[in-house]
């Protein structure tokens, strides 16, 4: 369940990422693309019972993006700090 989940929080990330009308700089979009990016692609080998890469900053870049986003994004930080959750529950 904690994969459906975190695939929910990615696509509601997504979505924003995807909103051309949205107040987001495009540094703060290409940042938040890499991170949903790395996410999906570890959600991928989980997903596929293969052992995902270690990446002990995965989760430090997600509660930073949540801190440079809570201020001017509140939607995008209470999406990331769902998307952290969801990571903490499956493990990674």
């Amino acid at each position: 369940m904690p994969a459906r989940q975190l695939q929910i929080q990615l696509e509601s990330l997504q979505h924003t990422l995807n909103e051309t009308d949205g107040p987001m700089s495009e540094e703060e979009r290409a940042s938040l693309q890499a991170l949903a990016d790395n996410i999906e692609a570890r959600l991928r080998a989980v997903e596929a019972n293969e052992a995902p890469e270690e990446d002990p900053t995965l989760v430090d870049g997600v509660n930073l993006m949540i801190e440079q986003f809570s201020a001017r994004h509140p939607t995008v930080a209470a999406t990331l700090q769902s998307v952290g959750k969801a990571l903490s529950d499956m493990g990674i």
